[in-house]
């Protein structure tokens, strides 16, 4: 029997993730994601994998210890490189930098569009990741944003919609971006804006609190100064639209 327990912020992870479906746990490295996806029922199987070596033989060692191996397998792999077309519905990558998410998407295109739905919860750069997958025909159908010691996480699940298909409750893009500023959505996310989440408005709280603060520093320097009054606009219009809410579609 093996003992764990998921952090907050992977537990918010796991729970976008949708039920019935395949995984694949990009940057696997302990294994508890795909442990607790299977445990839980919510995967009915997990392709866990990681570039390195020694992460990936303490999950294998979890697995193991969970007697899950039937249900969990795990492989050496540069992002999705040792996944087969069409073995997985899902991909979570959860835990690395906005830059190398995107990077991973777009080594292995073909691969990517096998899949249906991608679980993101990219550490930095986030608005780059929703824009990345704004551009590439996916959706995203449920958010999430917690605190956890100190820090903001912000995570995403997006669908792959064909182009001309009704994306359901969510928007398509192009009607996404007919609604409201594309650096809003980007920036502080869709759902996030629309359902009112109470841990987003923490968190314009808080960054509005640090342009301030920068702003005070940088008031001689008219680009730096110009940048940082540009993103306490974009804190306010945020906040004004899940004030206002519906008025805005």
């Amino acid at each position: 029997m093996l003992n764990y327990t998921l952090s907050h912020r992977m537990t918010a992870v796991t729970n976008l993730v949708p039920a019935g479906m395949t995984a694949c746990d990009i940057g696997c490295d302990h294994g508890f994601v795909a442990i607790y996806l299977v445990e839980k029922g919510i995967c009915p199987r997990v392709v866990a994998m990681d570039v390195n070596k020694g992460p990936l033989l303490r999950a294998r060692e979890h697995i193991e210890n969970a007697g899950l191996s039937p249900y969990i397998e795990t492989r050496l792999s540069d992002g999705l490189e040792k996944l087969k077309p069409g073995e997985a519905d899902c991909m979570i990558a959860a835990g690395m930098g906005g830059r190398l998410t995107v990077k991973i998407l777009s080594d292995h295109p073909e691969k990517r569009k096998s899949l249906r739905f991608l679980v993101l919860q990219p550490q930095s750069e986030v608005a780059y990741v929703r824009r990345f997958l704004r551009e590439n025909g996916y959706v995203i159908r449920k958010e999430d944003v917690v605190l956890e010691d100190g820090k903001f996480y912000q995570m995403m699940a997006a669908e792959a919609v064909p182009l001309g298909e009704d994306s359901g409750d969510i928007r398509s893009p192009e009607e996404e971006r007919a609604v409201y500023p594309e650096s809003l959505e980007d920036k502080f996310g869709p759902c996030l804006l629309r359902e009112r989440h109470p841990v987003l408005l923490r968190y314009l709280d808080w960054w509005e609190e640090q342009q301030e603060k920068i702003l005070k520093q940088v008031l001689t320097y008219p680009e730096r100064r110009g940048q940082v009054e540009a993103e306490l606009a974009r804190i306010k219009d945020a906040r004004e639209w899940m004030e206002k809410g519906e008025k805005y579609i």
